[in-house]
């Protein structure tokens, strides 16, 4: 059982930043991968940004120069710092995390919305 916790969405003006934090707890003590993906109304969800454990990074071209994902292995927590935010980065972010072993296990949070005002 692997429970994941959001916390630090809410409402920012244009241009302003906010820091998600996923906690994962549970009787998986590592992750291959952790990350945040969003879906915004309308549209698909999509990666926005990722960590594996051996440090590599991803990011979605949209975000590439404003938003920072970082990882700390010790506390199982992943954190996405988001600056520079525009309305079309209003979503519900979710966190995720990947273990694989003799197969590939995906956890989800239950999401944290972040709305942008123009």
């Amino acid at each position: 059982q692997v429970q994941l916790v959001e916390s630090g969405g809410g409402l920012v003006q244009a241009g302003g930043s906010l820091r998600l934090s996923c906690a994962a707890s549970g009787i998986i003590s590592s992750f291959d991968a952790m990350g945040w993906y969003r879906r915004a109304p309308g549209k698909q969800r999509e990666l926005v940004a990722d960590k594996r454990s051996t440090g590599s990074t991803n990011y979605a071209d949209s975000v590439k120069g404003r938003f920072t994902i970082s990882r700390d292995n010790a506390k199982n927590t992943v954190y996405l710092q988001m600056n520079g935010l525009k309305p079309e980065d209003t979503a519900v972010y979710y966190c995720n995390a990947v273990h694989r072993s003799y197969g590939i296990y995906n956890y989800w949070g239950q999401g944290t919305q972040v709305t942008v005002s123009s």
